[in-house]
Order: C-alpha cells, then sequence, then structure tokens
C-alpha cells in the first residue's frame, strides 16, 4: 500500500530505498517486499525516480523484525552471515570449498581461521588443568548409563563454573573461552576401555585427543584423517536447528558456554546430530546379515525412513559425506562398511532417488572403527562448538535480544472466568 503526502502540512523525515535498507539490514528489493505486504507504506521521491520511507516506520519495523528478510516464500526468518554458504550442492566456510579446507588442515586450524580469519599451521588448543579436573569430576559423577552428549553438557557447565571471565563478551575473551573449551569437552570423556589419564590430558592433534574416547583399537594414520576431516566438515552448516538455538542465546548475550549448552540441548535430538546413531545400527546390522537389501527391506516394509539418506539442503550427495567416503577409501578396516553402506544407497535408489549423507559416512568409520552407536554424535557435538562459537560472535555484534518473534495467539479471548 502506497500512501500520498497529504497537501499543507510538513513532511516527517524521510529516507531513500537504500537507507531504509541499510537501517533494516536488508537488501533494497527486501524493502519493496515489505511495502506489497504491507509493512511498510512508501511516497515517490520527487521527479518520480525511487521511493522515500518515513524513518519512524522503518525503525518500528527493524525493532520488531530484528533486522531479518523475508524469505522468498514470506514465512521463514533469514540472518545475515558470514560464515557457511549452501550452494548449488556444496558448502564454504567464507567462501571457500569447507571439502578442501577439510583435506588440507587439521581442526583447529580451521576453527581458528574461521573465527579470526587467519591460518595458524599447527595450532593447538589446550585445557587449563584447573577446568579439565572439575570437567573430568563432574562427568565421573553421573551414571554409568549415561550418554556422550549426557558428559558433554555437564563438562561444559563444569568449566563455565571455573571461569570467572565468562561474561566478559569481547572476542579476545570469547575466543579465549573457546580455545579452552573444546579440548576440555574432549578431555572430559572417558577413555574406552582404559584407565583415566593424569589430569593434563593428552597432547597432540583434537582428533588424537578424541579417537581413544571414541574407541579402544590403536589409531592409524588413514583413520586419524578421516576423522580430522570429519571434524572438520562438521564444524558448521548454516543455520541448523542447533545453531539457531545458539544464536539466540548469544542474541541475549548468554555468555558463550551457555551458548554452547543451548546448541547441545537441540542437537540431541533424534532428528539432528543423533540421527548419525540410527544410521550406525543400520548399517552394522547390514554388515552383520552379509546384505543391505534385507535390512532395506525391512525398513521400508515397517514405514521407516531408511537412515543415511537424503538430506533437505542437497538435490545430490551430501559433499560432507563424498568428502568422508573418498577418505575411507585409504582405510583399509572399512572396506566392509564402505561396500556395505554403498548397497544401502543402491537399494534404496530402487524404490526413491535418494542419496548418502553426512550421518551414513559417519556410520562407516564408527562401525569400521569399533565405535559405540553414539561415537557420530560425539563427533559431531565436539565439532560444531567451534561453529556455535563463530555465530555467536557474529550475533554479539548486533542489536542485542533481534531475534524476537511474534507469537499467534490461538487460545481463548478474554475475558474468561478465573479457574
Amino acid at each position: 500500500m502506497t500512501d500520498q503526502p497529504e497537501p499543507g502540512r510538513p513532511d516527517p523525515p524521510r529516507l531513500t530505498t537504500r537507507e531504509a535498507a541499510e537501517l533494516l539490514g536488508v537488501k533494497p528489493e527486501t524493502v519493496y517486499a515489505y511495502v506489497s505486504r504491507g509493512q511498510l507504506s512508501s511516497v515517490r521521491a520527487a521527479g518520480g525516480r525511487g521511493s522515500t520511507f518515513d524513518a519512524e516506520e522503518v525503525r518500528a519495523l527493524a525493532r520488531r523484525s530484528g533486522r531479518r528478510e523475508p524469505s522468498p516464500a514470506g514465512g521463514d526468518l533469514v540472518f545475515r552471515t558470514g560464515i557457511t554458504l549452501i550452494e548449488e550442492d556444496r558448502y564454504y566456510f567464507r567462501g571457500v570449498d569447507a571439502t578442501e579446507l577439510a583435506r588440507r588442515h587439521g581442526y583447529e586450524e580451521v576453527a581458528e581461521w574461521l573465527w579470526t580469519g587467519e591460518l595458524r599451521p599447527g595450532v593447538r588448543f589446550e585445557a587449563p588443568p584447573e577446568t579439565l579436573a572439575a570437567a573430568r569430576r563432574t562427568v565421573g559423577a553421573l551414571p554409568a548409563h549415561s550418554g556422550s552428549t549426557d558428559r558433554l553438557r555437564v563438562a561444559v557447565t563444569a568449566a563455565a563454573a571455573t571461569d570467572p571471565l565468562r561474561f566478559d563478551l569481547s572476542p579476545e575473551a570469547v575466543l579465549s573461552s573457546a580455545r579452552s573449551l573444546i579440548p576440555t569437552l574432549v578431555g572430559a570423556l572417558p577413555v574406552v576401555g582404559g584407565a583415566p589419564e593424569a589430569e593434563g590430558g593428552s597432547t597432540g592433534s583434537l582428533a588424537r585427543q578424541l579417537w581413544p574416547r571414541l574407541t579402544a583399537r590403536p589409531a592409524d594414520a588413514p583413520a586419524l584423517a578421516v576423522l580430522d576431516a570429519a571434524l572438520v566438515l562438521l564444524i558448521d552448516h548454516d543455520l541448523a536447528a542447533s545453531t539457531l538455538a545458539a544464536r539466540v542465546a548469544a542474541s541475549a548475550h548468554a555468555h558463550p558456554y551457555a551458548v554452547v549448552s543451548a546448541g547441545l540441548g537441540v542437537l540431541e535430538g533424534p532428528l539432528h546430530g543423533a540421527a548419525s546413531g540410527s544410521a550406525h545400527r543400520m548399517l552394522q546390522e547390514a554388515v552383520d546379515r552379509g546384505s543391505a537389501v534385507p535390512v532395506v527391506a525391512d525398513h521400508l516394509r515397517t514405514g521407516r525412513r531408511v537412515p543415511g539418506l537424503g538430506h533437505r539442503l542437497y538435490r545430490g550427495e551430501d559433499p560432507r559425506a563424498r568428502t568422508l567416503f573418498a577418505l575411507l577409501e585409504d582405510v583399509p578396516q572399512a572396506a566392509g562398511a564402505l561396500a556395505a553402506a554403498r548397497e544401502v544407497v543402491a537399494t534404496t535408489a530402487r524404490h526413491a532417488p535418494l542419496h548418502a549423507n553426512i550421518d551414513l559416512a559417519l556410520a562407516v568409520l564408527s562401525v569400521a572403527c569399533g565405535m559405540a552407536a553414539e561415537a557420530g554424535e560425539t563427533v559431531f557435538a565436539v565439532s560444531r562448538t567451534a561453529g556455535w562459537i563463530a555465530h555467536a560472535l557474529e550475533e554479539y555484534g548486533e542489536r542485542p535480544l533481534r531475534i524476537r518473534p511474534s507469537g499467534q495467539y490461538t487460545g481463548p479471548r478474554p475475558p474468561q472466568p478465573t479457574p
């Protein structure tokens, strides 16, 4: 709806389309989308070139919308982020192909570069002894049946309690917390089938430190390379559900430990980080039975989705899965699980054109290396912590509490009798 100025009244301050777009944090074409939906009014500029907008009306919309752009469908929130781009069945970290980063650099190197823009070859994150000791004591108090995500959640809480400077949200302080938190999470997990480590923890890359917490089998270079690549590939994937939760927490200026806790709370869902466990169990059954055909048939006959296949953001194969499958070719003990995974894809393709996703690739690693079903979820959680921190750093620079959707009330209209 377009208003015309009333004769005889002074015009209020007005903004150009470009100025309105900058204030709203959107593209100029999005400003016109707001006009077409009746969310903004406009007046033709003098000479008929472009439009102008009431400054107060634009500011009010900015307060309501939290500088968000409407999606083409007009419903979902869209956030401006410079971290991950997904397009044409590929994905990029800050414009660089993420799969190439995973082939060339280790997890800590990529995380540090994603946070700071500086590539530091051989960088290592270290857990402060006091923080690691507190996290291990807290994790050790959990029941024996606790899962890895249970342990990670309490380890984050313990680490936060030992950091009196956690409320300092300056980039330097947040990064210092992140560099100590991630190895603390790994070091707090129990070693599989082994004696507890000394309080100082392990040395070496984060992948090497994580390996004995996933399996009792010794690590070899090709398998460690797959794990390190998986950690890199999972750092971020745009605004997945857990990342959105992390950004909401950061928008309220929650400290970085609370941001990570928010992400972990969502990650544990069966449709998110825990999805790899279902793929592991399905693939293990296929290996045990010597064929994926009856396993896939059982899933289809009972109306269950075949895990590890399909992704809403990719029409073809998940590039993360493609990268890990290529690396798994160099792991001799993965041959059986890799063949079973490919048979799962081929068998299901007769019924539906679905491609492998990251969960199936993680399942090949976990099945081949004698890991538990929840190993993929552990790798996912540890890795994604770096991505949540990257998003928190972005969100701390935005207007606080900007992520405030409006509820559409559907309950009974007042007044209602007091119960």
